[in-house]
């Protein structure tokens, strides 16, 4: 990866660390789970609507965390919102393949879309686990856990 393209993918990750979206609580949240990460002290929850296909109709977070696990919880919910809970799980698994460094080149999935500007966690093992803390939160959510995740 270039030096100008990481530039632009780090201010990608700091402009949602500092404005995060879909930052709030969902009126009429029907799936909820709560995520902690012990090593950095990232803590969210996550509400979700899911309608009845199965289907994410709206997404958002509260919580404290830094700025990398903060940027992945506001991407993540601005991505699944409108897809169905067999995307999102094949998201996750790209997602987790990227910021891992199991999936190769940080650009080879388009699917990702804007997601790819995590592809330099991987550079940084001890972030991934910030990186990947909502996602596994999403997960809980959608499985109706309510058991908090942890990353450890």
């Amino acid at each position: 990866m270039g030096n100008e393209l990481r530039a632009l993918y780090e201010q990608v990750i700091i402009d949602h660390g500092r404005k995060p979206r879909n930052f709030g609580a969902l009126e009429g949240a029907n799936r909820e789970a709560e995520g902690f990460n012990p090593l950095c002290g990232d803590r969210i929850r996550l509400t979700l609507h899911v309608d009845d296909g199965d289907r994410i109709d709206g997404a958002r977070f509260t919580g404290s965390g830094c700025t990398i696990c903060t940027a992945s919880a506001s991407m993540m919910t601005a991505t699944v919102q409108g897809r169905t809970r067999a995307e999102v799980e094949t998201m996750f698994k790209g997602f987790h393949d990227l910021v891992t460094g199991k999936g190769g080149d940080a650009d080879a999935d388009p699917a990702l879309g804007k997601l790819a500007v995590f592809g330099g966690v991987r550079e940084f093992p001890i972030r991934v686990k910030c990186a990947t803390l909502p996602w596994h939160t999403l997960n809980a959510a959608l499985e109706n856990r309510s058991d908090p995740v942890t990353t450890e």
